[in-house]
């Protein structure tokens, strides 16, 4: 998906919401249970239920690997019935990958050929010969973590060295890493729940869209990332999880799943005005 399609489809449905599809077999209602492949019948109610709301799908890997080979199954059969039915919906990979030159190609390979996926998620710790691979494919997205919404961020991520007035390591990874790829095919990990730091990303990452997790069960809120983030482009995809794809564990959750996507809408179109 290109960067113009991306935006387009953002303005027209006056939305930049990812939902997350973190499907646990623990948390799904008790009536899918017993169906064959119960994440992908979970998954498969609750994309027809907000696709009408989201502009991106955000499957976690881990949720599926979990489940061995009929959960990577599940997977894939998630991103096929995406692509098939909601072809204009951009769909993310969470995989979170970051390994060396040839692993790396592979694992590119497997999201971007096997799968389809529109982007996956990458850990720049081993540097550009483990996101490279990524980007030399047309029309498909790296999205390289920079801040993350984790309690552990400050490790890290706020690291500058012995001069404290250095910039801190997020800042590096980004201004580094956008070297590397373009704002056609290079997006990064700016946690909702550090949205007081967004004004500031912007001033050394103007262009670039942001993947912003931690909103709803992690406490951020689209208005204070609206306000520090959003661009002439939107430049945003935010992600919610939990409080919609478990906002009812009952038999009406794909319906719930659609009302608290709509309301997360409601607070996005004051953005477009």
């Amino acid at each position: 998906m290109t960067y113009q399609d991306l935006r387009n489809n953002i303005f027209s449905k006056k939305s930049y919401l990812c939902v997350g599809l973190d499907t646990d077999p623990a948390l799904i209602p008790e009536c899918l249970k017993n169906e064959q492949y119960p994440l992908f019948a979970f998954n498969r109610e609750i994309v027809d239920a907000t696709a009408k709301y989201a502009v991106a799908y955000k499957p976690n890997t881990a949720f599926y690997e979990a489940c061995g080979t009929e959960g990577w199954k599940q997977f894939e059969m998630t991103v096929a019935y995406i692509k098939e039915h909601y072809p204009e919906l951009f769909v993310i990979a969470d995989a979170k990958r970051g390994d060396i030159g040839n692993t790396a190609k592979r694992y590119a390979k497997c999201f971007f050929e096997t799968m389809d996926c529109d982007a996956v998620t990458l850990a720049p710790y081993m540097g550009k010969d483990s996101i490279a691979p990524f980007l030399e494919y047309k029309d498909k997205w790296a999205i390289v973590l920079a801040l993350t919404s984790n309690p552990s961020f400050v490790d890290f991520e706020l690291y500058t060295g012995n001069d404290d007035t250095s910039k801190p390591m997020y800042q590096r990874v980004i201004e580094t890493a956008s070297e590397w790829g373009t704002t056609n095919n290079l997006m990064f990990v700016v946690g909702a729940t550090r949205a007081e730091m967004l004004s500031g990303i912007r001033k050394f990452c103007p262009d670039n869209f942001l993947l912003v997790p931690g909103v709803g069960a992690q406490g951020g809120t689209i208005a204070e990332v609206a306000a520090a983030g959003f661009t002439k482009d939107c430049g945003m995809l935010v992600n919610s999880s939990r409080g919609i794809i478990y906002a009812s564990k009952e038999d009406d959750f794909a319906e719930a799943a659609a009302k608290a996507a709509a309301k997360v809408v409601s607070e996005m179109e004051i953005s477009f005005k």
